[in-house]
């Protein structure tokens, strides 16, 4: 049996510092071997043993990687987890999620879900046996009534993308422990500087670490915090077996863009909420979707289990030459795919984010042809209206 000589396995907790200061100082903070205040990128594939039997505690990157296990110590602490894994993406998460299930198996999921997740479950995990149902997670009383005898899993956004809605996480938590099923929550769109799952009793959270956490749309990445040991040794092994764990540097641009997160989630929010006020009072927009309006249904839900709203709003315009002129004409708003970076973001849910969702799910929801969705980025909010009112006309 080899022994370890780890200089990277104990970590201070950081358990008395408040969020703002975790962020920053992550799971070891600096390097305990030469005080190197940014955490250093250990790029290599392999690690030399001192001794015959004598482990650093590293062998193998895809294995394990100090760069990674920082990354991976930092959103345990953050996530409030017990072990959390850094994927190669937001979909090489979700994969290792619905990893979990054997043929056979039943999951309810948000009906309004990300376009790459409907795909995972419908296109990949349907053809291996298993059973998927997408329900409004924010009815606990459908929820009850959609559970079967081979229910294993409930997946819920919240809010979920790209209509916003909002499901009570406390509520659905303890419905799923009465029934033994596995909660997971993705939690991209709030972070845990908005909202920990895992405290409100989830038993798994998912990012795409490519969003918020990143924050400056320069990494793919994904990310698994867990609270149980049995979960926890699922993860290690896909990492292990699948080989899609997050490469050292860009763990290391992730943990970097962390540091800012608080900073930058204040920001997102702060803008967010004058720029959906204006949405909502411009001629050419029908209706606004934003968990931060006080007639939201999800509003006193929010306000009991998030302290903030985020950055994402979502809106139908008066007409496809609308959306369309509007995506054609914005200047320093952005038109591309993806959310949560420093920048402002503009996206077409119909053929982007949601063109694996069935035209008639998308139209039953309200994905249509002249709906849009924005991330709101830290840029001054008047600009960023400005951009709009000259695109829109």
């Amino acid at each position: 049996m080899m022994r370890q000589e780890n200089y990277y396995e104990n970590y201070d907790k950081k358990e008395g510092l408040h969020f703002d200061s975790k962020v920053v100082h992550g799971g070891q903070g600096c390097d305990p071997i030469t005080g190197a205040v940014s955490f250093p990128i250990f790029q290599t594939a392999t690690f030399r043993h001192r001794a015959f039997g004598v482990s650093t505690g590293y062998d193998y990157s895809r294995l394990q990687n100090p760069t990674r296990q920082e990354l991976e110590r930092t959103m345990a602490i953050l996530e409030e987890g017990t072990e959390a894994f850094a994927f190669s993406s937001g979909q090489a998460a979700n994969m290792s999620v619905f990893g979990m299930l054997k043929p056979g198996d039943h999951v309810i999921l948000s009906d309004d879900i990300y376009g790459g997740t409907f795909r995972i479950a419908e296109d990949i995990f349907s053809a291996l046996g298993c059973e998927f149902t997408f329900i409004d997670l924010a009815d606990t009383d459908c929820l009850k009534a959609t559970i079967r005898s081979n229910t294993r899993m409930v997946f819920m956004e919240t809010p979920t993308n790209p209509m916003m809605k909002v499901a009570d996480i406390q509520k659905v938590a303890q419905i799923t422990k009465e029934n033994n099923l596995i909660f997971v929550v993705d939690n991209t769109f709030l972070t845990p500087y908005f909202q920990r799952p895992l405290l409100l009793g989830a038993d798994i959270v998912v990012h795409s670490g490519t969003k918020y956490l990143c924050g400056h749309n320069d990494v793919i990445a994904g990310l698994v915090i867990v609270k149980s040991e049995e979960h926890a040794a699922h993860f290690r092994l896909q990492l292990k077996s699948r080989g899609n764990g997050l490469p050292p540097f860009d763990s290391w641009l992730l943990l970097r863009g962390i540091k800012t997160l608080s900073l930058r989630m204040q920001k997102h929010d702060e803008n967010a909420k004058i720029v959906a006020e204006w949405l909502r009072k411009h001629p050419k927009v029908k209706k606004v979707y934003y968990a931060g309006f006080e007639d939201h249904v999800g509003y006193e839900i929010s306000k009991k289990q998030c302290t903030g709203f985020g950055g994402m709003i979502s809106f139908e315009l008066d007409s496809e030459e609308t959306a369309m002129n509007l995506l054609s004409g914005v200047k320093m708003i952005l038109f591309a795919e993806s959310l949560g970076g420093t920048e402002t973001l503009i996206t077409y849910p119909l053929t982007q984010t949601h063109e694996s969702i069935p035209a008639d799910i998308r139209e039953k929801l309200g994905i249509n042809k002249s709906f849009i969705r924005i991330s709101i980025g830290i840029e001054n909010a008047q600009d960023i209206i400005n951009d709009l009112e000259q695109a829109l006309g």
